[in-house]
């Protein structure tokens, strides 16, 4: 079973409760560890998490087996892995695989191809938590989590914007100024399921934008965004009249390439468990240093 250990080395008294959460336990997890299989121990043995602390006791959690995805099939197909260790598992994710299953995508989404690896593996911890999520034909770095423990400290980092994406875009038009900022909100559009739009009254979303190379009537942006809205970069760019090239979706008259031009490059996140931020790279995809490099100017 997956466990963790903390010593306590505070002067003043503590409930295990307020330690172990000061770790990064949350009372979601308290309950399952405490209601489906898991334990709390301190100095090996089992404690009620009100129980207080004093100096140099250490604390044990253990957490619960966890029931794997019976209903996500497993694909075979080979995952790219940039990062991984007991914790964490870092995957470059090619475009046209979508991240998680959806009615017409069951069988082999990133989540059925982790699903494989996982079993082909024998990891102990069956459970797919996929930490964050990339449209179909955005490719790039994708972060999963090993367990729930793993999970619910990735999300807090997503909540408190800790986990930092830097995307590659390659957008039609060219783009002079070095760096900029887009603060506009963004809502869906009314008759379409799927397609966002700027509107008054969205939600408002930021994205900040730096000049990586002029094309010959393309540029290629470097890209962060400090809100995490559907289609973001899509929008906000397709709002400024620079829409991404190959979208579909927001430049459907360009078809010069296959899919969006938008692929996340660069990822750090701290990892508690070795106190230290993990960052990790995925090159640009083919298809876009070939346009790139056949678009470049003379």
């Amino acid at each position: 079973m997956t466990k963790f250990s903390w010593t306590y080395v505070g002067d003043q008294p503590i409930k295990v409760r307020t330690f172990v959460m000061g770790h990064g336990v949350t009372r979601t997890l308290l309950k399952k560890i405490k209601y489906h299989g898991g334990q709390t121990l301190v100095n090996g043995e089992s404690a009620f998490t009100n129980r207080m602390l004093i100096k140099n006791d250490v604390v044990t959690v253990v957490l619960p087996p966890e029931p794997e995805n019976d209903h996500v099939p497993v694909s075979d197909v080979p995952i790219n892995i940039i990062h991984e260790d007991d914790n964490f598992l870092v995957v470059n994710k090619p475009a046209g695989v979508a991240s998680v299953p959806s009615h017409d995508r069951l069988n082999d989404s990133l989540v059925n191809r982790v699903k494989g690896y996982y079993l082909r593996h024998q990891y102990q911890n069956q459970k797919i938590h996929i930490v964050t999520r990339l449209d179909k034909d955005t490719s790039g770095l994708v972060i999963f989590a090993k367990h729930h423990f793993a999970h619910s400290v990735l999300d807090k980092q997503l909540k408190d914007h800790l986990i930092q994406k830097t995307y590659l875009a390659i957008v039609a038009g060219q783009i002079d100024n070095p760096h900029f900022e887009v603060y506009l909100p963004i809502g869906r559009v009314t008759d379409s399921f799927v397609k966002r739009q700027v509107v008054e009254g969205g939600k408002m979303s930021i994205t900040e934008a730096w000049t990586a190379k002029q094309l010959v009537n393309q540029t290629l942006l470097r890209i962060q965004i400090h809100t995490g809205r559907t289609h973001q970069i899509r929008v906000h760019m397709s709002a400024l009249g620079h829409p991404l090239i190959g979208d579909w979706l927001y430049n459907p008259d360009d078809e010069s390439m296959a899919r969006q031009a938008l692929h996340c490059a660069k990822l750090s996140f701290y990892d508690p468990f070795v106190g230290k931020w993990i960052n990790c790279e995925a090159p640009l995809p083919v298809d876009m240093a070939s346009y790139i490099n056949a678009n470049k100017r003379q």
